[in-house]
């Protein structure tokens, strides 16, 4: 190949990725009106929104023909001000064109945790990432964040953001804002707080075993502080709704919905339909401690020996299954998890670990959890085996990828975080691959 035919490649290249992106976007964009999507969860924030702007009770208000209920802390509402203000139409827009360039950024923040922290090479990056977004934009957790005009990408991006500054996870520019995005994640869904326990753990894990605890620590601290200032602006301009949520109402999670329902995939959900049951009660806690400690347990042993992909995502799952209710469309984790396990088994190699990771990841390609009866009437009280063994797929991939992660965890060189050099060593500072192979570069040109 000649060097005008490889700068020809290196200029066509994104160009293609971006048009297969733009294409796929288009068709999705075409199929979701054609299904007459409403967004119904976006109407409700802009009802959310034009209640802060009009002082009114924000946890009495019932949106949309549903009678949808406020659910998130009241910072959140604070944000969604800005949707009263604009057309139904052109919120909609926005708020579709808004989630696909987030799915973008998803794409572009799993491939760097993937690539070991380090900024993925130009051919990766144009190539992979709009590639990753094409397909993802097709599965069940993607298509109904996008339906319901949902805001768990956002969410999901701005944690993955702020694990750039794990350990292990490569350089990282301005560290000033680390814990901004974990902090804010929560005080608008409290779900992210679980990342603060995992940095917490993961610190003093390391500080026992006399390793680096302060990175894990301090971006615990900022992620904190990030989220108590938020949570007390909100407080100052919305003092009554403030001690309304925070006094009792975050606790109600039957407000959300009936915890039965096949949408939600939490262990709560899977445990109501198992017993039959609209309150599993203590059966569900006991499972979501056991799975709490779980899965904690694997994102704090894949993060101290240098996994920070693996200890986020496992941290991400560990946080859907634990939480009272987890929509099919919470589960945008799915994208970086399903990235994981199969770069995992086309690295490992063996026709199992390939047919595992395929499995793995077409679940969330499936819809097969809307395949059970759903509604109103509440059918999922009565579900048979067949029925209860589609409406749990997400949960049981979940327990399956903690179960891959743990078992890279393992496999994984010494615990850097937690290693002591000998009385008297200095440890061995090691330089990144690339900046070691530009040296060689610069001293073979040299040496010519």
């Amino acid at each position: 190949m000649t060097a005008a035919s490889l700068s020809r490649l290196r200029r066509t290249v994104p160009v293609r990725a971006a048009a297969l992106c733009l294409l796929s976007f288009a068709a999705f964009w075409v199929a979701q009106r054609l299904a007459g999507v409403t967004m119904v969860d976006l109407m409700v924030y802009r009802a959310e929104g034009r209640a802060v702007l009009d002082g009114a009770d924000l946890y009495a208000l019932r949106a949309t023909e549903n009678d949808l209920p406020a659910t998130y802390p009241p910072f959140a509402a604070l944000l969604f001000t800005p949707l009263p203000l604009l057309g139904t139409g052109l919120m909609r827009t926005l708020a579709t064109a808004g989630n696909l360039l987030l799915l973008l950024a998803l794409a572009l923040l799993t491939l760097r945790l993937v690539t070991g922290g380090r900024r993925p090479p130009r051919p990766l990056a144009w190539l992979g990432a709009p590639a990753l977004a094409a397909v993802a934009v097709w599965s069940e957790p993607v298509w109904t964040t996008l339906r319901y005009g949902q805001i768990n990408l956002l969410v999901t991006v701005l944690v993955l953001w702020d694990l750039r500054y794990l350990p292990g996870a490569g350089p990282a520019r301005g560290r000033r804002w680390a814990g901004a995005g974990i902090g804010l994640a929560t005080a608008m869904k409290l779900t992210p707080g679980l990342f603060v326990a995992f940095l917490l753990l993961a610190g003093v894990v390391a500080a026992v075993r006399g390793g680096a605890a302060r990175p894990w620590l301090v971006l615990a601290r900022n992620a904190v502080c990030w989220f108590l200032g938020a949570t007390a602006l909100a407080a100052a301009v919305l003092p009554r709704d403030s001690w309304q949520f925070w006094s009792g109402t975050f606790l109600a999670a039957d407000r959300a919905g009936h915890p039965e329902q096949t949408a939600n995939q939490s262990l709560r959900g899977l445990i109501a339909r198992l017993l039959h049951t609209a309150d599993p009660g203590l059966w569900w806690l006991a499972a979501a401690l056991l799975a709490g400690a779980a899965g904690l347990a694997v994102a704090v042993l894949a993060g101290l020996r240098s996994r920070p992909a693996w200890a986020a995502t496992a941290c991400g799952m560990t946080a859907l299954l634990v939480s009272p209710v987890s929509w099919s469309h919470h589960w945008v984790w799915s994208v970086p998890a399903a990235v994981l396990v199969l770069d995992e088994a086309v690295r490992a190699g063996g026709r199992w670990r390939r047919a595992g990771a395929a499995v793995l990841t077409g679940l969330f390609f499936t819809y097969a959890l809307w395949w059970v009866p759903h509604g109103p009437e509440r059918p999922e009280l009565h579900q048979g085996p067949a029925e209860f063994a589609l409406s749990a797929l997400y949960p049981l991939a979940a327990v399956g990828f903690l179960v891959v992660a743990w078992r890279v965890a393992l496999r994984s060189g010494a615990d850097e975080a937690g290693a002591v050099p000998p009385a008297g060593q200095v440890p061995e500072q090691r330089e990144p691959v690339a900046a070691e192979r530009g040296r060689a570069g610069r001293q073979a040109v040299a040496k010519e």
